[in-house]
């Protein structure tokens, strides 16, 4: 079984699909994680053949080659790099492939910006996370207008645009505290 989490930054994706899977016993996927890595790889090589890097996770660990990248991905500049590295439609081509191929088996839950549209439109069940622009800017601890041009740029590429897949459930974040929207996702799955 597969559930899919998109939405926009800051809404909470990692945070609540790291617990829903762990509730539900499955393997939690990163997307972001993945493009996070290839920006990264990206940075620190112009030559970097993004298809053939190896991205794996060891728990909360990610890996790029071998090595243990989990904090350098995590930057602000990474953040934003990954963001725009997104619009190449190289780059999500070869990001989409290992991301099916690592959720061909098992059971997942797969957050991201196109899980349930792109990656896998045939996953069971479905979420659209979304808070209000103010709150996800203060997640992330970034101006609003910096939040709010990621989303214009996520939501306007070309390849993979950032959307709401038609059949997702809608779930805001705004106000609601971890545990509760945890138990909405998982109550999706139990239906």
């Amino acid at each position: 079984m597969l559930v899919a989490i998109d939405g926009p930054a800051g809404a909470g994706k990692s945070t609540v699909a790291r617990a829903v899977a762990a509730a539900l016993g499955f393997t939690y996927l990163d997307t972001g994680a993945m493009y996070r890595a290839a920006a990264l790889a990206r940075s620190t090589s112009d030559a970097a053949d993004l298809a053939r890097l190896e991205i794996a996770f060891d728990g909360d660990r990610v890996l790029l080659d071998g090595e243990d990248v989990s904090l350098a991905i995590r930057t602000p500049e990474t953040s934003q790099a990954a963001s725009r590295l997104a619009t190449d439609p190289a780059v999500r081509e070869a990001l989409v492939a290992k991301q099916r191929a690592l959720i061909a088996a098992g059971d997942w839950v797969a957050e991201g910006r196109d899980i349930g549209t792109v990656v896998a439109p045939d996953a069971e069940v479905k979420v659209w996370l979304t808070a209000a622009a103010e709150e996800r800017a203060r997640r992330r601890e970034i101006p609003v207008a910096d939040l709010l041009e990621r989303d214009e740029r996520d939501a306007t590429r070309d390849a993979s645009p950032m959307v709401a897949a038609a059949d997702a459930v809608e779930v805001d974040t705004t106000g609601l505290e971890i545990d509760a929207v945890v138990e909405a996702i998982v109550g999706l799955v139990a239906r």
